[in-house]
C-alpha cells in the first residue's frame, strides 16, 4: 500500500519507506552530479564569464537568470544547451534574422556561445500541470 501511495508500482516485498527512497534519491543526485562534474568536457562552458556577458548582453531582455523581461522575448532558462548554441550562431549568420538579436549576436565570439548556452542550460525549470 505504501507503494503505491509513493508512486511506486512494485511488489510489496520491495517496501520502502517513503524516508529510505529520499535517502537513496539523494544518493543518486550526488552520485550523477559527481559523474557529471568528473566527465565533464575540457571545452566546457565558463560559467563565470558566461554571467558577466549575460548581465552585459542579455538581462535587458531576457533576464540573467533567462526569464523574459520584455513581451515577444524568449525565455532562456533550462532550454538545452545545444538549441540554444544553434540559435546564436544562426543570428551571428544572419540564417536568422530578428532586429535585436541579428545585432547582439554579431558581437559574441564562439566562446561566448558556448559559454552563454551552458549559463542558460544550466539553470533547472519547474514545470507544473495547469488545474
Amino acid at each position: 500500500m505504501e507503494n503505491r501511495r509513493a508512486g511506486l508500482n512494485c511488489p510489496a516485498r520491495f517496501t520502502l519507506t517513503k524516508q529510505k527512497m529520499h535517502s537513496s534519491k539523494k544518493i543518486v543526485l550526488v552520485a550523477s552530479l559527481l559523474a557529471a562534474v568528473l566527465t565533464a568536457p575540457a571545452g566546457a562552458g565558463d560559467l563565470v564569464a558566461a554571467r558577466a556577458k549575460a548581465q552585459a548582453l542579455c538581462e535587458n531582455c531576457h533576464g540573467v537568470n533567462g526569464i523574459a523581461n520584455l513581451p515577444g522575448a524568449a525565455n532562456l532558462s533550462g532550454q538545452q544547451k545545444e538549441y540554444l548554441r544553434e540559435q546564436l550562431r544562426a543570428f551571428r549568420s544572419g540564417t536568422r534574422q530578428n532586429p535585436q538579436m541579428s545585432v547582439i549576436a554579431k558581437m559574441l565570439s564562439d566562446s561566448d556561445i558556448e559559454n552563454l548556452s551552458e549559463w542558460y542550460a544550466a539553470f533547472k525549470v519547474t514545470v507544473e500541470m495547469p488545474n
